[in-house]
């Protein structure tokens, strides 16, 4: 089979028979979700969606981890959706639709079956990528967590994916209040991911899975998905993972959310993990470049 590939600014797309693999390649940020990633992530799952000979889609990453969310930088153009909004709105509420809610839930009705690939981190909104496809393939070295709560103050995702993946009040509870952080192993545990794997054998595993998958006719793998999906949605799955954008900002607006948010934002920015009181807080490792260390 011949490898198509298309370098984008910030993702790798391939096509190799009837696999398409969507590449995060931003490893010196961690693959961390910029503007452009996340438009870049949205042009290639297009492209395999509009190509009739693709009948699965691999996600995954290059560099040390998956996806490690958001970018905390308050550097300008980081987010052009965000600062034209509160240019035009004096709100973020807009710009965070476009960039965080519409693009997750075009992730969550793709019309062919999607595997994650996941390796190292899968953090905040790098999570819902690993988690919200079909099936997730992890290695043994991978780990989850929301950090938002206890990190910034946040209530979550802007598209909270953790009530349904779950599925169980309690542990989804605990997970998003304490930003526990979950390894591979404990994913497998909760029901979150499919297989656990050494990371030697991540990439074979994944590839054999998505060549067992591409067997039957497109339609069959399209309508058997769609029958998946529904039921989900009509659980409410999506209309409440737009409500999450909602309920995230009018959080974030609040006095003693911001009283929280900006020392702790700061101290971020320097590369700081611990605040004044001495508290630990979670880490972040879209705080810096990756290094060898």
């Amino acid at each position: 089979m011949t490898l198509e590939r298309t370098e984008l600014e910030t993702v790798i797309y391939e096509k190799e028979g009837a696999i398409a693999r969507v590449i995060l390649n931003r490893p010196e940020k961690a693959n961390t979700q910029s503007s452009q990633l996340v438009w870049d992530f949205d042009t290639a799952l297009r492209t395999a969606e509009r190509d009739y000979d693709v009948k699965v889609v691999i996600i995954k990453g290059n560099g040390k981890g998956f996806c490690a969310g958001h970018v905390m930088s308050g550097e300008p153009g980081t987010y052009p959706e965000t600062e034209a909004a509160i240019d035009e709105l004096g709100s973020v509420w807009r710009a965070r639709y476009q960039l965080f809610v519409w693009p997750v839930l075009y992730l969550w009705e793709f019309p062919k079956p999607t595997i994650s690939q996941v390796h190292g981190y899968a953090l905040g909104g790098g999570s819902y990528w690993a988690l919200l496809t079909d099936l997730t393939v992890c290695s043994d070295d991978a780990w989850f967590q929301m950090p938002l709560v206890q990190g910034l103050g946040f209530p979550g995702g802007q598209t909270m994916v953790e009530p349904w993946v779950f599925m169980n009040y309690k542990r989804a509870a605990e997970y998003l209040l304490t930003s526990q952080k979950l390894s591979a192993l404990e994913a497998l545990d909760f029901g979150l991911v499919n297989r656990v794997v050494p990371l030697d054998q991540l990439e074979a595993t994944v590839e054999e899975l998505a060549e067992k998958i591409s067997r039957p006719p497109l339609t069959t793998l399209m309508t058997t998905k769609m029958g998946l999906r529904r039921a989900w949605e009509m659980m409410g799955m999506r209309l409440h993972m737009q409500q999450s954008a909602d309920l995230m900002t009018v959080a974030s607006s609040a006095g003693d959310v911001q009283g929280f948010l900006d020392p702790v934002y700061q101290r971020r920015m320097r590369g700081e993990t611990t605040d004044p009181e001495g508290t630990q807080r979670p880490t972040y490792p879209s705080q810096r470049a990756e290094t060898d260390d």
